[in-house]
């Protein structure tokens, strides 16, 4: 199953280093890992941008990009960003604030029916008013 990869987990595996990620963070990365080998983590062009965004010295950005260019961007069509404003306004209409890229990935995984894996506490509100699925890291 094809699951859709938020940036705060592609940044944990990318720009962290192993050491010192706490116990969350290291099942995260292991999941990520496993998602990886099989073939089955997508990537966001917004999120490659975020995760190559910020990146102090040309060599590690060069880096980084190079490591996800092994990672193709996920095909986003007119319907995804329509999904996404409508998203906005049903979280908005609730009280729940959110960014463009959130409702951007919560809009490819409700069309596609892809969980989304994030460590970001965001999209516990998301999913209060959108029929979201987060990706269990004890997944196979």
């Amino acid at each position: 199953m094809i699951t859709l990869v938020d940036t705060t987990v592609w940044s944990m595996i990318f720009r962290r280093r192993t050491a010192d990620l706490n116990p969350v963070e290291n099942t995260a990365a292991t999941a990520l890992k496993r998602l990886i080998q099989a073939n089955s983590a997508a990537l966001l062009g917004v999120v490659r941008q975020e995760l190559l965004s910020g990146m102090r010295e040309p060599i590690q950005f060069e880096r980084l990009r190079l490591l996800l260019s092994s990672f193709p961007d996920v095909t986003i069509v007119a319907a995804d960003h329509e999904e996404a404003a409508a998203i906005h306004n049903a979280c908005r209409a609730r009280g729940v604030a959110g960014n463009s890229v959130d409702f951007l990935i919560c809009a490819v995984s409700i069309r596609r029916s892809w969980p989304i894996f994030t460590l970001d506490r965001d999209f516990v509100g998301y999913a209060s008013c959108v029929p979201i699925r987060r990706y269990a890291m004890d997944s196979p």
